[in-house]
């Protein structure tokens, strides 16, 4: 499975900005796709999650009510919609695929089995 990313970018704070991930290869198995995001010294930092094909999403406290992940599973993608951006969104966003149901946290990096390039998100 690879993952491609794209729509990050620069914005000033109470911005918006659009993340998309498509997935190509076996995809067969992804069962949940998501994202995490790294700034340089810290750990992966889960940002939110999805149930391929389901409705149930996942999301870190810090971006509730501001972030909305979805999906179109025809076109084996996902999005995240980003409002109300604030500087400390500033990170390199991962998206990130896994394979067959979670069993434990979906916050778990270690839970995922592919990931993207990473892209650059920068609010200012």
């Amino acid at each position: 499975v690879q993952l491609v990313e794209s729509g990050g970018g620069s914005v000033q704070a109470g911005g918006s900005l659009r993340l998309s991930c498509t997935a190509s290869g076996y995809t067969q198995n992804v069962k949940y796709m998501g994202w995490f995001r790294q700034v340089p010294g810290k750990e992966r930092e889960a940002v939110t999650s999805i149930w391929i094909g389901g409705t149930a999403t996942y999301y870190a406290d810090s971006v509730k009510g501001r972030f909305t992940i979805s999906q179109d599973s025809a076109q084996n993608t996902v999005y995240v919609q980003m409002n109300g951006l604030k500087p400390e969104d500033t990170a390199v966003y991962y998206c990130a695929a896994r394979d067959g149901w979670f069993r434990g946290t979906w916050r778990d990096p270690s839970a995922y089995h592919y990931w993207g390039q990473g892209t650059q998100v920068t609010v200012s």
